[in-house]
């Protein structure tokens, strides 16, 4: 059986999960999210804790249960805490504005780059040169903070670009004579 899928979800207070008709349903205060049910992996629901296990001794039923409970566990830590996506600007008159449901970036283009924030996502800069985007979905989160920084990815001569604040970017020495 995969590892993953051996450790049980706990649920936390104020978290309600449904499980019916194909589909994993949990609500808390961060929102509402689901996910398709899968044949191949039995969910059992006692109490405040979940389990998955494979319907078969397939490998990918195995495979299945771990994918279907990290994806699960992703939602109830969502809906109850949030993620959270940081990136810098690092160069020389970079900077980041949101406005409204819009996040304006200026990253040396003769134009400015303006991006439509997705559902459920929410961005702030603190600062110019830092976005925080926030979201209870890991997924549109993490897809979205991808395509801010293909913008820009960092370049390794330089380090200039846009990159997550936990990024490390290993610089190149330059050609000598």
């Amino acid at each position: 059986m995969s590892r993953v899928a051996k450790t049980p979800v706990v649920i936390p207070s104020g978290v309600e999960v449904t499980i019916k008709d194909g589909q994993i349903a949990v609500k808390g205060s961060g929102g509402q999210l689901s996910v398709a049910d899968n044949a191949q992996v039995k969910i059992s629901q006692d109490g405040g804790v979940l389990t998955f296990a494979p319907a078969n001794e397939s490998r990918q039923a195995d495979a299945l249960a771990g994918t279907l409970r990290q994806l699960v566990n992703n939602m109830v830590v969502g809906v109850s805490k949030g993620f959270e996506r940081k990136l810098n600007l690092v160069g020389v008159g970079f900077k980041a504005a949101v406005s409204g449901n819009k996040l304006n970036l200026a990253v040396g283009f003769s134009h400015p780059v303006e991006f439509d924030l997705p559902e459920g996502v929410t961005a702030a800069t603190p600062t110019p040169t830092e976005i925080v985007l926030k979201s209870a979905n890991k997924q549109v989160l993490g897809q979205f903070a991808a395509v801010v920084r293909e913008v820009r990815p960092p370049e390794p001569y330089k380090g200039k670009g846009i990159r997550y604040s936990d990024e490390v970017v290993t610089i190149k020495e330059t050609k000598k004579k």
